[in-house]
């Protein structure tokens, strides 16, 4: 298999989460959840309101595309949903993967 036809291969296995990465207020939703100091217990959807500025539905569309791509779970308390980010590291292994697939076709190109 040629290395042009593997690429875009991962581009396509990679295409929901690259999405999933490349919109800002998704990025906001994402940084919020990385803060040391809730990192372990999560945030609640109002929480995400006030740290982003969305609407409920915003917030929660949002998170489904995250929770679809495996970057965000969650966990319910009573009533109560704590989102976090998901320790399953799959997906962004395969970006990581497609990245240095990507640096080796650059750097053999530029040696022809």
């Amino acid at each position: 298999m040629s290395d042009l036809t593997k690429l875009k291969r991962e581009f396509a296995n990679s295409s929901d989460f690259l999405i999933a990465l490349g919109d800002q207020k998704r990025q906001n939703i994402i940084i919020a959840l990385m803060d040391p100091k809730i990192i372990y217990r999560g945030l609640q959807v109002t929480d995400l309101m006030d740290v982003t500025g969305l609407s409920r539905p915003a917030v929660s569309h949002h998170l489904k595309i995250l929770k679809d791509v495996r970057l965000v779970d969650y966990r319910r308390e009573g009533t109560k949903n704590f989102y976090y980010l998901s320790h399953e590291g799959k997906e962004i292994n395969k970006l990581k993967e497609l990245l240095n697939h990507v640096t080796e076709v650059i750097k053999c190109n530029r040696q022809l």
